[in-house]
């Protein structure tokens, strides 16, 4: 693993988000994008950060997105952007921004976790029982099984 000064940054910046110091790993993020202006992850983090901080939605999507274009097979930059959206209260873009995410690494599970989370559930089959009842459950992936079957045809 490469240990540069950037690099360094990172970590410190992404030790400030999980102490919930976001300015304080702005001042970092912002150290690795200076020394490593091209590297997609920090410029991804940076403007999650923008959004996170300083409510900069439009920036910190400028970044994410640009993050995106320079490495489109990297799951996290997904993750990232997503949240930007999230975040601006952007859900739909943030559920497309996941789903897309999704033809590039189809295995990653954080994607699909991300977007478990934010997909809208359709109303219980039987809306008396809850929707943890073994008839709801059971009924409802006999309806999610015939509604595929319709797309598909």
């Amino acid at each position: 693993m490469v240990d540069t000064e950037a690099f360094r940054e990172l970590k410190r910046a992404l030790g400030h988000v999980r102490e919930a110091e976001l300015n304080r790993a702005l001042v970092h993020i912002r150290r690795a994008v200076e020394l490593e202006r091209h590297n997609p992850f920090y410029l991804s983090y940076l403007g999650l950060l923008l959004a996170r901080a300083e409510q900069k939605w439009s920036e910190a999507e400028d970044l994410c997105t640009a993050a995106l274009r320079m490495k489109p097979d990297q799951p996290q930059l997904y993750l990232n952007l997503a949240e930007v959206y999230v975040i601006a209260g952007r859900r739909e873009d943030a559920v497309e921004t996941l789903t897309k995410g999704l033809q590039y690494a189809r295995r990653d599970l954080r994607l699909k976790v991300a977007l478990g989370k934010l997909a809208t559930r359709r109303s219980p089959v039987l809306p008396f029982l809850p929707r943890h009842h073994f008839f709801n459950r059971h009924l409802g992936k006999i309806r999610h099984r015939a509604l595929k079957f319709l797309r598909a045809a």
